[in-house]
């Protein structure tokens, strides 16, 4: 069975809505990728999301039964949760307040290994394949298809 881990950062001071346009970008990757990826993203989350890539690759080497290859872990899931919001007030003009609201985010990465690559089976006897591109055999001639074709006005006409 292939080693799973998940770590959790709470409290991020961003929104789960912006960490998740970088969690996008690693979803599905392999650890290495996802580093790198995230090491050149644009966005400052990227950092707070690189320490909890890092961490839940560290909870998958502490795991029993971890073949010790960190090259074959790759980020299975990973998403960004609300959290609780602060509310600040901002003063406006003629003694009015407008509300400021601070966003938090949980963001939570899970990594597994990827399976070990398995010998396909041969394929089973059966039916003959067909050619890519060639056309099914017809199953009757056109002079039937065209008699086919006669009968069944003819009983048209008929039955009118």
């Amino acid at each position: 069975m292939a080693v799973q881990a998940h770590a959790t950062a709470k409290y991020i001071r961003t929104s789960a809505q912006k960490a998740g346009l970088v969690l996008d970008l690693i979803r599905g990757r392999d650890v290495n990728a996802a580093l790198s990826t995230l090491k050149f993203a644009r966005k400052g989350v990227a950092r707070d999301i690189e320490k909890v890539l890092r961490s839940a690759i560290a909870n998958a080497t502490q795991k029993e039964g971890f073949g010790g290859d960190v090259e074959r872990l790759m980020v299975t899931a990973c998403y960004a949760n609300q959290g609780p919001s602060q509310k600040r007030i901002r003063p406006a003009p003629m003694g009015r307040a407008f509300r400021v609201v601070k966003r938090t985010a949980h963001l939570t990465v899970q990594v597994a290994e990827k399976p070990s690559k398995v010998k396909a089976a041969a394929p089973t006897e059966g039916a003959p394949k067909r050619v890519r591109g060639a056309k099914p055999k017809a199953k009757t001639t056109a002079a039937e298809g065209r008699a086919r074709k006669t009968s069944t006005k003819k009983q048209a006409t008929s039955r009118a």
